[in-house]
């Protein structure tokens, strides 16, 4: 990049994870940012927080980071339900004046198929799983953990219902991003979940088929150039390493993908 951003670049990090000072949720992404030019903020919402709840905070956030850099707008970079979070704050609560754009890579926009089916479980297995989600993440920091109500934020129904009430803004450059593994044993910690969507789906990230993440100006579904893909914890570089060391066509780090994200902002203007 020959020059930088016009704009700060926000971080909103996804379900299940939160950001600390000790442990990243974007692993080696801000530095690779950083020292391609960005200035990178964190939005540090609660992790199992609702959209409504993380939307306040977020836009609370994007007052504080305006305070702090005098910048007029902000470049959001989302992952996962971040990316609603950010919509809601953008639509909901009138912050698309202060956001020049927003990323989003592997969001549910569209909901699940598979959470669909999975919430026709006994109710009181869902509650019990979002009760133990939920205390594990208020001892993480979380401060108003709401699992339950989250995981029906997922449904397809949810979905279409959250879109018609949180359309994109015309201020707002919006674009969008899918990834797929190649196989459902490409990533361990994706395994169980993996092949679960990929029999009620088809190919997916773990989480996630492209259906469900397709959004304003979508650039596509994003692989990897080994034959294992790229997960949806890849996405957010868990492992803090390459993703192979091949060379040629497709992704081999996934800090090339958040550096050419930047790149094509700033060519954008922003």
């Amino acid at each position: 990049m020959n020059g930088t951003l016009k704009f700060p670049v926000l971080l909103v990090h996804g379900m299940g994870f939160r950001d600390s000072k000790y442990l990243n949720y974007w692993g080696r992404i801000p530095a690779k940012l950083e020292e391609n030019g960005c200035t990178v903020f964190y939005g540090g919402q609660d992790s199992n927080g609702t959209i409504e709840s993380n939307g306040r905070f977020l836009a609370k956030k994007i007052k504080e980071i305006r305070e702090e850099t005098g910048a007029s707008k902000i470049n959001v970079i989302a992952h996962s339900k971040g990316g609603l979070d950010m919509r809601y704050a953008i639509s909901s609560l009138n912050m698309s004046e202060y956001i020049a754009s927003l990323t989003t890579v592997g969001t549910p926009h569209h909901g699940s198929v598979t959470v669909d089916k999975l919430l026709k479980l006994p109710e009181f297995i869902i509650k019990f799983v979002a009760g133990c989600s939920d205390i594990w993440l208020r001892i993480c920091g979380d401060k108003s953990p709401n699992a339950y109500e989250v995981f029906h934020t997922f449904t397809t129904e949810a979905a279409e219902e959250f879109n018609r009430n949180n359309p994109d803004m015309p201020e707002v450059y919006y674009q969008s991003y899918a990834f797929v593994m190649k196989h459902v044993w490409s990533d361990m910690l994706m395994l169980v979940p993996g092949t679960v969507v990929k029999i009620l789906e088809g190919p997916n990230d773990g989480l996630l088929a492209p259906r469900a993440v397709e959004w304003t100006n979508f650039r596509g579904v994003i692989t990897g150039n080994s034959n294992r893909g790229i997960s949806h914890c890849d996405e957010v570089d868990l492992r803090r390493r390459k993703l192979t060391g091949r060379q040629g066509e497709g992704i081999s780090d996934i800090t090339e993908f958040y550096v050419n994200i930047v790149k094509d902002l700033y060519e954008k203007g922003f």
